[in-house]
């Protein structure tokens, strides 16, 4: 019981990771954009982030939790732990900022970010891949 707990300790963890890699990032490549920061425009950066943003953006639309929040769920019934209801970021916004958010207010959200950072496509251009620090030299 102790190694699904911990499993999904671990899961939220990752999950904390990657909600930060998607805020994070928007943020880097709007200031980088904005300072000319040439690393922002790295394709397997931005390919990753942009796949991210879009794939939790498209889950409530499609009326699914994000798999990390089932997982989560599910590892934490099989240690006989209780589980709570909605999604990751709508239980953690309650306990961290005791307040309560619709799971319609999250899907917004969720797609207006994602709308944010797809403008951000062609205002801070994404570079060919094979060139990580944006050397002119290819090297």
């Amino acid at each position: 019981m102790l190694t699904y707990r911990v499993l999904a300790d671990l899961v939220v963890i990752v999950h904390g990771l990657l909600a930060a890699f998607a805020v994070a990032g928007a943020a880097a490549v709007a200031v980088g954009g904005c300072l000319r920061w040439r690393w922002v425009g790295n394709f397997w950066l931005r390919a990753a982030h942009l796949a991210l943003v879009v794939i939790v953006a498209m889950s409530p639309l499609t009326g699914r939790l994000c798999p990390l929040t089932t997982l989560e769920q599910s590892l934490r019934l099989r240690a006989g732990e209780t589980t709570y209801p909605g999604s990751f970021i709508g239980h953690w916004v309650h306990e961290l900022l005791f307040i309560d958010v619709s799971p319609e207010a999250i899907a917004v959200s969720y797609c207006l970010f994602a709308v944010a950072v797809i403008a951000m496509v062609p205002l801070v251009p994404i570079r060919p891949p094979g060139n990580w620090f944006g050397r002119r030299d290819g090297v």
